[in-house]
């Protein structure tokens, strides 16, 4: 689901990108890791990289019971949903400062534009994934500093986000069995 959540939201991008500036080829959105095998800045000149930085569980709004559904006639029971925030790094790399600020800005626009995106109002969204709201997550210069320092890089011109409540539910039951349809008491018992 991460990928799934990552490739949609850079889609997304590239798409406001295109509409915005008629090309999506300058300051398009590219998921992908910010260094190669080797450590060196994997980031393709011209574009911007999508890297996820963190995962943090939701604990608030996490559900406790298993989730009961029906399939097919019968009624299985699901591990709770794993509610996810992830922290995402925006990082600019392009041929000059000025191009790199657009396209830093473009960014922030087009977030600042769409906060929240669902499966009902955005088809290409996975249901499984549900809501994605995307937050604007500053930062002071010394946590910043730590981040690109523990991704061994130098630092590039970058924004983080926090993409709140990513869903990833396993669909593989931990029980199953026909639905209860009624219930029936034994008064016999007292």
């Amino acid at each position: 689901m991460l990928d799934v959540a990552l490739s949609f939201l850079a889609d997304e991008f590239n798409a406001y990108l295109l509409r915005r500036t008629g090309s999506a080829t300058l300051g398009q959105v590219v998921p992908g890791a910010l260094l190669d095998d080797k450590s060196a800045l994997a980031i393709p000149n011209g574009t911007v990289a999508l890297s996820l930085v963190n995962i943090e569980e939701e604990r608030v709004l996490s559900e406790q019971a298993p989730a009961r559904v029906s399939v097919g006639g019968r009624e299985m029971l699901l591990q709770p949903e794993l509610k996810l925030n992830l922290t995402l790094l925006f990082a600019a790399r392009m041929t000059d400062y000025p191009t790199t600020l657009k396209a830093l800005s473009n960014v922030l626009t087009f977030f600042q534009s769409h906060p929240a995106f669902s499966a009902e109002d955005h088809p290409a969204l996975d249901p499984r994934i549900g809501r994605i709201v995307m937050e604007l997550y500053s930062v002071t210069p010394e946590t910043l500093n730590q981040i690109w320092a523990s991704l061994g890089a130098k630092y590039q011109p970058s924004v983080l986000y926090r993409a709140r409540l990513v869903t990833i539910q396993d669909r593989e039951p931990l029980l199953s069995g026909p639905p209860v349809t009624d219930i029936a008491l034994d008064l016999h018992d007292k």
